[in-house]
C-alpha cells in the first residue's frame, strides 16, 4: 500500500510541475506577442521552447490524469447499478493503459538512444538536441504505467474504492 501512495505522490509531483509548466507557456507566449506587436522585434526562442516545454507538460501530467479518471471517457457498455462489471471493465481498461505504455517506453527510449548516439537536433536556429523532447516520451508513459498498475491494484483491494483521491465517476 505503501508504494501505491509514492507513485500517487509522484504522478501528483508531476503534473503540478506540468502545471507550471502551462503557465510558464502563457508567460512565454505573452512575451513573445508583446515583442513582436509593440516592439516589432521578434524573439528566436520562444516557438521553439514553448512547444519543447508543451510536449514535457503533456506528459507529465497524463499518469495524474489517469489517476483521477479524468480521461475521456465513452461508454459503450452500461455500467450503472453493476459494481462487478464497472470493475471489471475498469480492470481491462487500466490493462490497455500499461500494455501501451509499456511499449511506448520500450520503442521511446530506443529512440531516445538512438538520438543521443547520433547527435540529432532540431532544424531551427537554437539546434536544440532532440533526446531533450523526445525522452518525455519514456519517462511521460513511463509515469503513465505504474499509475495504471497502481490503479488496478487499488481497485481491486479490498476497502479501496474508485472514487477516492477526487476522482469522478464515469
Amino acid at each position: 500500500m505503501r508504494m501505491l501512495s509514492r507513485i500517487d505522490r509522484i504522478s501528483a509531483l508531476a503534473a503540478r510541475l506540468a502545471a507550471w509548466m502551462f503557465f510558464a507557456i502563457g508567460l512565454m507566449v505573452t512575451w513573445e506577442v508583446i515583442t513582436r506587436k509593440v516592439f516589432n522585434s521578434p524573439t528566436i526562442w520562444v516557438d521553439e521552447v514553448a512547444r519543447f516545454t508543451q510536449v514535457w507538460a503533456v506528459y507529465l501530467a497524463a499518469a495524474h490524469v489517469l489517476k483521477r479518471r479524468e480521461l475521456i471517457l465513452v461508454e459503450i457498455i452500461p455500467v450503472e447499478g453493476r459494481p462487478t462489471r464497472r470493475r471489471l471493465l475498469e480492470s481491462l481498461t487500466f490493462v490497455i493503459v500499461a500494455v501501451f505504455s509499456a511499449v511506448s517506453v520500450w520503442y521511446g527510449t530506443a529512440i531516445v538512444i538512438e538520438s543521443i548516439q547520433l547527435g540529432r537536433h532540431t532544424s531551427t536556429m537554437l539546434a536544440v538536441p532532440k533526446w531533450m523532447t523526445e525522452s518525455a516520451i519514456p519517462i511521460g508513459f513511463g509515469l503513465l504505467f505504474l499509475q495504471a498498475v497502481t490503479e488496478l491494484v487499488k481497485l481491486w483491494l479490498p476497502g479501496a474504492s474508485p472514487q477516492q483521491d477526487g476522482a469522478r465517476s464515469g
